[in-house]
């Protein structure tokens, strides 16, 4: 078989983040300096790395702490045309208390600030695709369940 017989397969890329919650519930939101929507923690996965790995890393060097992040809550698969395919990983960062917050330091500086917010103002606050991500995430936490979604939404099978 030659390298022209290979039928083409996906090079999707791989992100990976935190859903950190207080105790009232509210979600941990971030604002990146460079974007007008606010984000959760994380970012790309880079080569050699899990995106586990990846989640871990992001919150260190976001916010400038290792809390122990649990298990994965979503994994979305999100294909853009104009971005390409992406693989999009949500784990749960547990819930964040008044002595891990005074921790928080923007590291990297690309962050300029956080809040917490309830999942019902998520929609005025995130990108349509990550609000949808992120209660579905919100929502498998309090079910211990983990979600495989596409573009954000449940896949329910026929």
């Amino acid at each position: 078989m030659s390298n022209h017989d290979t039928p083409p397969f996906t090079r999707a890329r791989a992100a990976a983040g935190a859903l950190f919650c207080d105790a009232e519930g509210r979600v941990l939101l971030v604002q990146p300096v460079y974007k007008r929507q606010r984000e959760i923690p994380g970012g790309i996965v880079e080569p050699g790395e899990t995106p586990y790995q990846a989640c871990v890393r992001e919150v260190r060097e976001e916010l400038g702490i290792e809390p122990p992040i649990g298990r994965l809550l979503v994994a979305d698969w999100a294909p853009r045309p104009d971005e390409g395919d992406k693989i999009l990983f949500v784990f749960d960062g547990g819930e964040i208390d008044g002595a891990l917050l005074k921790q928080i330091k923007f590291a990297d500086n690309e962050l300029s600030a956080y809040g917490f917010y309830p999942a019902d103002e998520l929609d005025d606050l995130l990108i349509e695709r990550l609000a949808r991500r992120v209660k579905a995430a919100v929502t498998a936490r309090e079910l211990g369940e983990t979600v495989y979604l596409e573009h954000g939404r449940a896949v329910v099978p026929e």
